[in-house]
């Protein structure tokens, strides 16, 4: 048997692939109208619709409320690595990950303390819904620029009488959960992230500099003790038009024989 044949909304999605790279319409050009597509092409509305969400989901097409589909600059996509090595640099993660591609990492916070663990929260933490939390906000910025923004939380009965409580302020300031955990003789042993394709809400879309709507990057991620106990759990939210996330991971030495 042969291969099974695209669906229609791709093979329309490449074509349109296919003349936008040949420069058929330039930066900025509004497209024909969706109607004007379909009739084109031969297909339905749906898979019309399907077709040019693929592109503006690529970052090739932006749609405009009211106005149309337009076509995007092309879009210099940085990358950002996640390494299970990168706690190993001592200091922020974040500010070593920027380091490492020529930029200026640097961010701004605000934390809360006694803020109520919520039911997902609370699960994540292995604490109970209402438990005390120092939740903390931050927009980090790579050489002026959005490049992220986060919301942590950490259970007040790990850190709640310890110099470490808030973590932007005292004597590890800004050092990462890692070392400000060691510091009061927590050592933190992995970290689970979970990646997830969503869309920018108004808030997220006003602190990254995007639409509303705009494909992101949510990741939830948890560090966990070498008890087993979960010390800080995070939703971190990257956008996807200016950078693309990826995951390295090193091959153990073969064991000793």
């Amino acid at each position: 048997m042969g291969n099974a044949e695209p669906p229609p909304h791709q093979v329309v999605a490449s074509d349109l692939r296919r003349r936008l790279a040949a420069g058929e319409w330039e930066v900025g050009a509004k497209l024909p109208s969706r109607a004007q597509l379909a009739q084109h092409y031969g297909v339905g509305p749906n898979v019309m619709q399907k077709a040019v969400e693929r592109l503006i989901v690529e970052g090739l097409l932006e749609g405009r409320a009211g106005s149309g589909t337009y076509v995007t600059p092309p879009r210099e996509r940085r990358r950002m690595i996640r390494s299970r090595h990168r706690e190993r640099r001592g200091g922020s993660p974040f500010r070593a990950d920027m380091s490492e591609i020529g930029s200026s990492g640097t961010w701004e916070a605000s934390s809360e303390a006694r803020t109520p663990a919520p039911q997902s929260i609370a699960r994540r933490l292995g604490i109970q819904p209402g438990d005390p939390t120092v939740r903390t906000t931050y927009e980090f910025l790579a050489d002026g620029k959005p490049a992220q923004i986060s919301t942590s939380w950490e259970p007040m009965a790990i850190t709640g009488d310890t110099p470490i409580l808030l973590p932007e302020m005292g004597p590890l300031a800004g050092k990462g959960v890692v070392e400000r955990m060691r510091s009061i003789g927590i050592d933190v042993e992995s970290w689970l992230e979970l990646p997830r394709p969503a869309r920018a809400t108004d808030e997220q879309a006003a602190l990254l500099a995007l639409s509303t709507g705009d494909l992101v990057l949510a990741i939830e991620r948890t560090y966990y003790a070498s008890d087993g106990r979960a010390v800080e759990t995070a939703d971190i939210v990257v956008p996807d038009r200016h950078w693309e996330v990826a995951y390295e991971f090193a091959v153990d030495p073969p064991e000793p024989t």
